[in-house]
C-alpha cells in the first residue's frame, strides 16, 4: 500500500477539481515563508533578491497584495458558494486566476528588465477578476447582502494601482498612502467576515447560544472601520483627513469592537484553539487602533500601529481560518491538529515584539525584528507541515470540494 505522503504526490485531483481554499491557502503559505525569508536576510544584511521597487516596497506590497489578497481570494471565492448554493470556481478557470497571481509574484521579484508597466497590469488584474466572479454569483443567488464585499475588492484594486503608481514615480507619500488604505480595507473584511464567523464557530463549539450583539455597538463597530477606510481613500486622492475626525473615528472603533467581543464570551474559549486565536486575533484590531490614536497624538510611530495590525491581526486571524476552513472544507473533524496552539502563539508573541517591545526597549529594535521574523516562519511552517496532505488530499467524506 503507498504512503499518505506518496499517494498525495500523485493525485493532484484535489487541486484540479477543488474549492479555491486549497491552491490559495498552500501556495500563499508557501509565498509568505520564502518572502519572509527574503525580508530576514535583507535585515541581515544580505538581500537575494533585486525585486521591482526595491526591497522596502517589494516588502510592503507583498505582505499585503501577494499573500494577504490571495489568502482573502481563496477564501471568498469558496464561502461564496455557501452564501450563495451556486458551484464557485474550479478547475481551469480557477487555475487560470491562481496563475494569474502565481504569474505577477514571479514578474515583481524578478522584473527581468520589463517597463514597470507590464507587472502592474499583471498584478493589478487579480483582484477585479476575484470581484467578477464573486459579484457574478452574488448577482444571480440574489444574495445582496454579500455583495459587500465586491466594492471592497474594486478599491482594493485602486489601492494596488495607487502603491504601483508610487512606486513608479518617486511618491513615497503615495505608497503609504496606499498602503494605510490597504490594511484598513482588510481590517474591514476582517470586521465584517468576523462578525458573522467568529460567534458562529464559538456558537457551535461551546454549545452557546450568544445573545446578538446590539445594534448599538454592532453598527458603529463596522461603520467606523468602513469610515476609516474612506478617510485613508481621500488621503491616496490627495486630500488630508482631520485629526479629530481620525480621532473620534478610532475612539469609535476600540469602543464598540471592544464590546462586540466580549459579547462573544471570548474567556469560554482558551481550551479551543480553532476559536481563541480568532478571538485574540480580532483583538488586536483594538491594540491597533489605539495604537494607531496614540501616533495620531504624537507619543508613538506609525509603524508599531501598523505592525499590530498586519502580524497580530492578519497574520493571526488567517493562520486560525486556514488551520479552521482547511479541516471543515477537507471533511475532517474540527479538531485542532497538534501544535496549533504554539503556532499561533509564535505570531501573537511575533506582534508584541514587532509592535510594543521596541515602544520601551528601542536599542532591541533589530534583534526585536528579526526574532518576529522568525516567529511567524515557525508558525506558517507549521502549517504547509501539518496541512500539505489534507490540502492535496480529496475530501475524506468522498463529497466535492
Amino acid at each position: 500500500m503507498e504512503s499518505p505522503s506518496k499517494q498525495v504526490l500523485l493525485d493532484l485531483s484535489p487541486f484540479k477539481t477543488g474549492l479555491a481554499f486549497r491552491p490559495f491557502f498552500w501556495l500563499g503559505s508557501v509565498y509568505l515563508i520564502l518572502a519572509l525569508l527574503v525580508w530576514l536576510s535583507f535585515w541581515r544584511g544580505n538581500a537575494p533578491l533585486q525585486p521591482l521597487g526595491g526591497m522596502v516596497w517589494w516588502h510592503q506590497h507583498e505582505m499585503l497584495f501577494g499573500f494577504v489578497c490571495a489568502i482573502v481570494a481563496g477564501f471568498l471565492l469558496t464561502a461564496v458558494q455557501t452564501w450563495t448554493g451556486l458551484a464557485s470556481l474550479k478547475g481551469p478557470a480557477l487555475g487560470g486566476v491562481v496563475v494569474l497571481w502565481l504569474a505577477a509574484r514571479i514578474v515583481l521579484a524578478f522584473p527581468m528588465g520589463l517597463d514597470p508597466v507590464w507587472p502592474m497590469i499583471l498584478d493589478v488584474a487579480f483582484l477585479p477578476v476575484v470581484a467578477l466572479v464573486l459579484a457574478n454569483l452574488v448577482v444571480r443567488a440574489k444574495k445582496w447582502r454579500n455583495l459587500v464585499f465586491v466594492p471592497v475588492l474594486l478599491v482594493l484594486t485602486g489601492a494596488n494601482f495607487a502603491m504601483h503608481w508610487g512606486q513608479m514615480h518617486a511618491i513615497p507619500q503615495l505608497v503609504q498612502a496606499s498602503a494605510h488604505l490597504t490594511i484598513w480595507l482588510i481590517v474591514s473584511l476582517i470586521v465584517l467576515l468576523g462578525g458573522r464567523v467568529i460567534p458562529f464557530f464559538t456558537s457551535r463549539a461551546l454549545n452557546l447560544n450568544l445573545a446578538p450583539v446590539p445594534n448599538y455597538y454592532e453598527k458603529p463597530a463596522i461603520i467606523s472601520t468602513l469610515l476609516l477606510s474612506v478617510l485613508m481613500l481621500v488621503q491616496v486622492l490627495g486630500g488630508s483627513s482631520p485629526t479629530w475626525l481620525l480621532s473620534l473615528l478610532l475612539c469609535g472603533l476600540i469602543i464598540s469592537n471592544t464590546a462586540r467581543l466580549v459579547s462573544w464570551q471570548p474567556l469560554r474559549c482558551w481550551r479551543h484553539p480553532l476559536l481563541w486565536g480568532l478571538h485574540l486575533s480580532y483583538g488586536f484590531i483594538i491594540v491597533g487602533a489605539v495604537l494607531w490614536l496614540l501616533h495620531i497624538w504624537q507619543i508613538v510611530a506609525l509603524d508599531f500601529a501598523v505592525h499590530a495590525l498586519t502580524i497580530g491581526s492578519m497574520l493571526a486571524i488567517i493562520l486560525a481560518m486556514m488551520a479552521r476552513v482547511s479541516l471543515g472544507h477537507t471533511g475532517r473533524p474540527m479538531k485542532a491538529l497538534p501544535g496549533l496552539s504554539a503556532a499561533l502563539l509564535c505570531v501573537f508573541v511575533a506582534a508584541v515584539i514587532r509592535s510594543l517591545l521596541p515602544i520601551w526597549w528601542p536599542q532591541w529594535s533589530l534583534n526585536a525584528y528579526q526574532l518576529s521574523l522568525a516567529l511567524c516562519l515557525l508558525a506558517f511552517s507549521w502549517f504547509l507541515i501539518h496541512y500539505t496532505v489534507p490540502l492535496w488530499s480529496a475530501r475524506v467524506d468522498q463529497r466535492p470540494g
